[in-house]
Order: C-alpha cells, then sequence, then structure tokens
C-alpha cells in the first residue's frame, strides 16, 4: 500500500506561536521549518511552560535554569526567533489544567498567531517509547487553549487585564506526531536547525558522550528523511494538523 503523501503546510499565515514545555523541545525536528518561516518574513515567537530546570543530572535547578534559559534564546536567535518567553512551570511536574491552559490563552490573545504549534501531545512516540507528562500537559492544554483564547466567558480575567479574545488561530500543528498530515520542506532550513541544537550544547554533553555536532547531525537527519517518502522525496518536518 503507498503511504498517504503529506500535504504541504499551509503557508497563508503571517504570526506563529510555539508552545513546548522545555529550551530544546522545538530544536528536536521543528527548527528547519521555523527557519524557513522567518526566512520567508513570517513571525514566530516561542513560548516555554518550564526553563528547563530539572533537565541536567549534575546542575541544581537554580544553576540549571539560567543556564538553559540563555541555550534556548540563543538556539532561537539561530533560526530568526527574536522573542522567548518563560511561564515558570515546574520542570518535570507540569500540570495539565486550568492554570496551564489560561496561561497559554493567555500568550495567544497577547501575540494573536494564524498558526499555533505544540509537540506531541500523546502518550506514545509512535507506540514506541513513553512520552514525558509534561509534554502531554502542556501539548494538551495547548490544543485546549486555542479555544479558550477565542471565548471571552473562558477565563473573563484575561479580558480585564487588556487580552481581548482572539478567534484568529487557523490551525494547530503538532510537531513529533505518529500521526503527521502535513510536512514543510526542511531542505533550506536544515543546516540552521542542527546550529540550532547545538545551542544546547550544556544539555546535550550531559545527554551523550558523543561529538555534539555528529550527535545533532544525525539525529536531525533521520528524522527529515524519515517520511520524505510521503512528501515527494523532499526532507520533511512533520505535523499533525488541526484545523480551527
Amino acid at each position: 500500500m503507498t503511504p498517504q503523501r503529506l500535504e504541504p503546510l499551509p503557508a497563508d499565515w503571517s504570526r506563529a506561536l510555539a508552545v513546548v514545555a522545555h529550551p530544546d523541545d522545538l530544536e528536536y525536528g521543528a527548527a528547519a521549518a521555523v527557519a524557513a518561516w522567518t526566512d520567508g518574513g513570517r513571525e514566530v515567537v516561542y513560548l516555554l511552560a518550564s526553563r528547563g530546570e530539572a533537565g541536567i543530572d549534575t546542575l541544581p535547578p537554580e544553576e540549571c535554569a539560567p543556564l538553559r534559559e540563555r541555550e534556548q534564546r540563543a538556539s532561537a536567535a539561530v533560526v530568526g526567533v527574536r522573542t522567548v518567553e518563560f511561564l515558570d512551570h515546574r520542570d518535570g511536574v507540569i500540570e495539565y489544567g486550568t492554570g496551564l491552559r489560561r496561561d497559554i490563552a493567555a500568550a495567544i490573545r497577547r501575540h494573536r498567531p494564524e498558526l499555533v504549534i505544540t509537540l506531541n501531545h500523546r502518550d506514545t512516540w509512535g507506540g514506541v517509547a513513553w512520552n514525558t507528562p509534561d509534554h502531554r500537559a502542556v501539548g494538551r492544554a495547548t490544543l485546549d487553549a486555542v479555544a479558550d483564547a477565542g471565548n471571552r466567558w473562558i477565563f473573563p480575567e484575561l479580558t480585564e487585564q487588556g487580552l481581548k479574545p482572539w478567534n484568529g488561530v487557523r490551525w494547530t500543528a503538532v510537531a513529533g506526531s505518529d500521526r503527521p498530515t502535513h510536512a514543510v520542506d526542511a531542505t533550506a532550513g536544515f543546516e540552521r536547525s542542527v546550529q540550532s541544537l547545538l545551542e544546547h550544547r550544556t544539555y546535550i554533553e550531559a545527554l551523550t558522550a558523543e561529538a555534539p555536532e555528529k550527535y545533532c547531525r544525525s539525529f536531525l537527519e533521520g528524522m527529515v528523511r524519515a517520511e520524505a517518502e510521503r512528501f515527494g522525496g523532499r526532507p520533511a518536518v512533520t505535523f499533525e494538523v488541526f484545523a480551527h
């Protein structure tokens, strides 16, 4: 059976908000797409639920958080992202709930994106590895917050704070999904995606004994090649897209 073709991600938008749990989440695959978007004049803002302070075993959280924030800002700059915000939920124990939904809805109202991006919200990575609670919580809360952002009667305190409802989100694109429907050509942005991931050097050096550049390049090459057959043979950053 011929695999179902991946459609190109819609391109008729000007602003996107990417919402993930940790520093480095967007760099494990999505950054090549972000580079292509910013090259085309689109604005992309990053919103991170935590500062990744529990991510490096050899560093206490109070030292780790500012270091990972610096690495994330440098990483974002490589692919043309100027605005990076942090919500300060606790790394490792981010809870799905109204508090998280409210924080994300507030950001959607503030930045008024047409496209929202998040990371795999499902229980597993393709049925092979268990997903983390943080990824699941933030992914699900992001999908829900899109509707929250447009409803003036949900979180009315946001309206009182001057954040008017925003119904302008047209799509939510989930990176890392095992049910992708759309893709972005990774060719133009690939080298910058490698450099973007490399900016998380402290984290990567704690994660693997492999040389950081070799690790980043081989991981990302495998990712963009995985679904190329379904995207006309082109290296692809894939997304599961929900229309609104």
